[in-house]
């Protein structure tokens, strides 16, 4: 592996469980390869900035960086507001090089992950997955792409699985919301339900989720609810991240932008729908949530910064 600093780069968060799961990752992800210093920033939230991060590689003598986000899908963060960051960066130090890669996505791993811990779920109750329904619970985001590999992910999950049935939510953001598709999972009269969160590590809205499931179940006690843990530090994340920073040093990083609407704006000179800018929400039960409403939502989702 190369020797090039890796600027490790988590989302943020307010919840100080949350945030030491990230640096936990980081120092064990340095601990693989202990040529290059792996040094930990946060988007938004919470500290390290993504511009500290940068000015201690820079005081190190680092002109040359992998920058290497640490997030499940290629949403708003990974398209627009780390490559922001990157570009002041490069304003502030001029000749300043960043390889950036890729967030984890749809990927074979993840997929192997969810399937073992499913496997497990199952080991650990009497019901079958014939009269099993399977709760896929994702972070949301305000672009169309990402929410639709979120569906992917879910559905290649559940193909051939033999679970009675499916149904996909989100914390936030976008629709369906966690409580409907709480309401949603009951249509199918299950003996039983596995709620999978597809999240990164704990926090705000893991620890909601986690609550909502065990409302569901003290309401529905004839029918089993099986909470599933977040992703956390499991080997599994280690090695996707380790092929993430691979492609990013031999720039072989692709993405699939074809409904990307940052690329539909700048190729079709998409007008942003609704009034103003699109105003972003992270989901924290303290800030309004400018996509409550179905109506609102689907007036600015298609919007840009």
């Amino acid at each position: 592996m190369s020797r090039l600093p890796v600027l490790l780069i988590g989302h943020g968060t307010r919840n100080l469980a949350g945030r030491q799961r990230f640096l936990d990752f980081a120092r064990a992800y340095q601990s693989l390869d202990e040529s290059r210093p792996v040094l930990p920033c946060f988007l938004e939230l919470t500290e390290p900035s993504i511009q500290e991060g940068v000015d201690r590689l820079v005081a190190q003598g680092h002109r040359e960086v992998v920058a290497l986000p640490l997030l499940l899908f290629a949403a708003r963060h990974n398209k627009f507001d780390v490559t922001n960051e990157l570009d002041r960066a490069r304003l502030r130090y001029p000749g300043l090089r960043f390889h950036y890669g890729r967030q984890l996505g749809v990927a074979d791993l993840l997929v192997d992950l969810w399937r073992s811990r499913l496997a497990a779920a199952d080991d650990q109750s009497p019901i079958p997955r014939e009269e099993t329904v399977l709760l896929f619970v994702g972070r949301g985001t305000s672009d169309p792409d990402a929410n639709g590999d979120a569906y992917k992910l879910a559905r290649v999950l559940w193909e051939g699985s033999g679970f009675k049935g499916l149904e996909v939510c989100f914390s936030g953001i976008t629709h369906p919301r966690l409580d409907a598709g709480i309401e949603r999972m009951w249509t199918w009269r299950p003996k039983r339900v596995v709620v999978l969160p597809h999240f990164l590590f704990t926090g705000v809205l893991m620890e909601r989720i986690q609550g909502v499931a065990a409302a569901a179940q003290a309401a529905r006690p004839d029918v089993e609810v099986q909470m599933l843990d977040e992703i956390g530090l499991d080997p599994v994340l280690f090695q996707l991240m380790a092929s993430r920073e691979a492609e990013a040093i031999a720039g072989n990083v692709a993405m699939n932008c074809e409904l990307c609407k940052f690329r539909r704006a700048a190729s079709h000179d998409l007008a942003p729908m609704g009034h103003g800018h699109h105003g972003h929400h992270h989901g924290h039960s303290h800030d309004p949530d400018p996509y409550e409403q179905p109506a609102a939502y689907h007036n600015r989702v298609w919007s840009i910064p």
